[in-house]
């Protein structure tokens, strides 16, 4: 299965995250493909995460005949304040510096010419759009602009920011990327946003930011009536609102049964019971 943005680019409906893999990255990635996820999300962050081992995992692919063009490639720009001291890029350059130099070494890293999606990794201010915001996202287009990626987005935004960069950018965000609670409908705000405006709502940490949900009887008991797990139940109840997940599993077992999800359907009752339960 497969959703498009306002740009009609397809996605795959289910995107295994990279993040805190450390060391185990190159061969979870490796397994994540093999169980048969074909949109991989990283960062050129190594704080958090090892796009260089994303890389080794997309080689070892390539010689079991996985093709480059059979999967897509997430990475994003992580600004100097999310960086430790190994930043991608010349810290002290200009922003529009920093954007392409870190570009360029993702593009090393992931042994190709071009991703599929490149995203700004949170805003520079807590609330608007502060000039550095927009010097970075015209470098964003610039590289959109060039072929090099296919999708453009940001992350960790909030309505406000949102709205300016669809409202006044020369190209929108194609995708947005955010931590989803259910204390907030399941951030609805900015999903009903980026449905006015034809954008791919990803969501993380779908388990671990809501397990007082997951807890939660009358979650068990519609596992319980479709047959599956909880997690299943909310990645199920995620792509029914137009969601697309992110799932970060170590655990083979698991990478299995959240791709099983696709498979089961959740009554339109229980859709709507879910999106208001933390609420």
């Amino acid at each position: 299965m497969t959703v498009t943005a306002y740009n009609h680019v397809p996605v795959p409906s289910f995107m295994y995250g990279t993040a805190w893999k450390k060391d185990a990255t190159t061969q979870l990635v490796q397994l994540a493909v093999e169980t048969g996820f074909r949109a991989i999300d990283t960062a050129n962050q190594l704080i958090h995460y090892q796009e260089a081992l994303v890389g080794e995992a997309l080689q070892a692919l390539a010689k079991q005949g996985v093709g480059r063009d059979s999967l897509f490639l997430q990475t994003k720009f992580t600004p100097a304040n999310g960086q430790d001291h190994r930043t991608p890029y010349n810290a002290s350059a200009d922003l529009t510096t920093q954007v392409r130099q870190s570009f360029e070494s993702s593009l090393s890293h992931l042994h190709t010419d071009y991703v599929d999606s490149y995203v700004l990794h949170g805003p520079y201010s807590r609330y608007g759009l502060s000039e550095s915001d927009w010097e970075v996202w015209r470098a964003l287009e610039a590289i959109y602009d060039s072929g090099k990626t296919k999708m453009i987005g940001i992350s960790n935004v909030n309505a406000r920011q949102l709205t300016e960069l669809c409202t006044q950018a020369k190209h929108k965000p194609m995708v947005v990327q955010n931590r989803c609670y259910a204390a907030s409908g399941w951030d609805k705000e900015m999903r009903d946003i980026c449905r006015s405006h034809g954008i791919i709502y990803q969501g993380f940490s779908l388990l671990t930011a809501n397990r007082e949900v997951l807890a939660e009887p009358d979650i068990r008991s519609i596992a319980k009536r479709v047959g599956v797990g909880v997690a299943q139940v909310i990645f199920r109840f995620a792509m029914q609102i137009g969601m697309l997940p992110l799932t970060g599993t170590t655990n083979p077992e698991h990478m299995k049964e959240d791709l099983e999800a696709e498979q089961i359907t959740l009554s339109v009752e229980e859709v709507r019971w879910i999106e208001t339960i933390g609420m």
